[in-house]
């Protein structure tokens, strides 16, 4: 026997038995189906969105700025030496101690420089006092051969007429080159005195600066970085007087990377913060026109005023160089998150409230919040919920304020 016919059979049979005898329950049946479809069909399109928190954000003009680490540097720094030789005799000063632009730090024993400078003004006045004199010669001289040249002119006029005789006008030739030389002669002595005068004045200058030299001062004000030579010591010409330090201002030493040295400026306003957690302020004073050979980095000189001297020379410094502005927008570094190549970025929203993601590249972290670039001026973050949507999710926002 054939199991489908008999299948086929009892279908039939039931078929027509709701048919004939429960035709209401089978009518019920076939009414019920399609209000079932449409309410399944109801429950899929009513499935509710994921609900995210957001905000608007407006790009802002903000300062930006290089930071280096570097140190404090005394503004100038020099050992003075002795230009002459011999004995101090001045008290010592000690280390530390301030000094003005002229005060003396050493002073030599004066020996016999005063009497070889009273000597050589004494030739100076001897010198000067011959000039008269060899101008007097001159002028006598002149004279000489101004009266000679008309005897000689006299001479030859006669001797041409036969008035005179011939040994009248060599006598009046010879008279002539005679006062010529004598006339060198005068010309020659004045030269000499005022030769003379030169080499005295020359004498002078040179015991007047041998004896200031005995007198070794500071070149600037600042304090004593080591004591200045004891009493008693000999100093021979360039023996150490006192090593003296500047440090109001003082100059605060960092070096750029080459990656960041175009952003710097003369000029430009910086800070820093000393290993004290002291800050300071001032401006870039000077920029390297070079790059060290082994870092690759350039030198930059920050000028800091420094009046109560509390900064010292060589401390560790973290310095803040202000750049050119640019725009970023301020968002919470929680909103920060990753796509899937861990790539830094924000979710954001469109028109239509659908999840997209930007890149962001991070300028600064404030306690408000962090600074992104790389984004429009305006668009909308999802600051909560982030981290559940993925790009191109259609979502439920709620806005709140963004921090100003």
């Amino acid at each position: 026997m054939r199991l489908m016919p008999i299948v086929t059979a009892t279908a039939v049979t039931g078929f027509l038995y709701f048919l004939v005898a429960d035709r209401d329950r089978l009518l019920a049946f076939a009414q019920a189906a399609p209000d079932q479809q449409t309410e399944a069909a109801a429950n899929e399109v009513q499935v509710p969105l994921i609900k995210v928190v957001a905000i608007q954000s407006t790009s802002r003009e903000i300062e930006n700025a290089i930071v280096v680490r570097g140190r404090t540097e005394a503004a100038r720094q020099v050992e003075v030496r002795a230009e002459t030789i011999g004995q101090v005799i001045s008290e010592p000063l000690r280390k530390g101690s301030h000094v003005e632009a002229g005060d003396v730090l050493c002073q030599i024993d004066l020996g016999t420089r005063e009497a070889q400078l009273a000597e050589a003004r004494a030739r100076l006045a001897q010198a000067e006092a011959g000039v008269p004199q060899a101008m007097a010669a001159q002028a006598q001289a002149e004279a000489a051969i101004r009266e000679a040249e008309v005897n000689l002119t006299a001479a030859r006029t006669l001797s041409a007429d036969g008035y005179a005789s011939t040994t009248r006008l060599v006598g009046a030739e010879a008279a002539y080159e005679a006062a010529q030389a004598g006339l060198e002669a005068a010309r020659s002595g004045l030269a000499s005195a005022e030769a003379a005068i030169t080499s005295a004045k020359a004498t002078v200058e040179t015991a007047e600066q041998e004896l200031s030299k005995t007198a070794i001062t500071a070149p600037f004000a600042g304090l004593l970085e080591t004591d200045a030579a004891e009493l008693g010591t000999f100093l021979s010409t360039g023996g150490a007087c006192a090593t003296i330090i500047q440090l109001d201002p003082v100059k605060l030493v960092g070096f750029v990377p080459e990656t960041e040295v175009a952003r710097v400026t003369v000029g430009a306003p910086a800070g820093a913060r000393l290993a004290s957690g002291q800050e300071v302020r001032g401006e870039v004073t000077f920029l390297s026109r070079s790059a060290d050979e082994t870092t690759r980095t350039f030198r930059v000189e920050v000028e800091v005023p420094n009046s109560d001297l509390s900064i010292r020379d060589g401390q560790t410094a973290e310095i803040i160089i202000g750049t050119d502005g640019q725009k970023a927008h301020l968002i919470p570094q929680s909103a920060l998150t990753l796509d899937d190549e861990g790539t830094l970025g924000l979710r954001t929203l469109d028109g239509d409230n659908v999840v997209g993601f930007a890149p962001v590249e991070v300028v600064r972290d404030t306690v408000d919040g962090i600074w992104v670039t790389g984004l429009p001026d305006d668009l909308s973050v999802i600051v909560i919920g982030q981290e559940y949507v993925t790009s191109g999710v259609v979502v439920d926002p709620t806005y709140r304020e963004a921090a100003l």
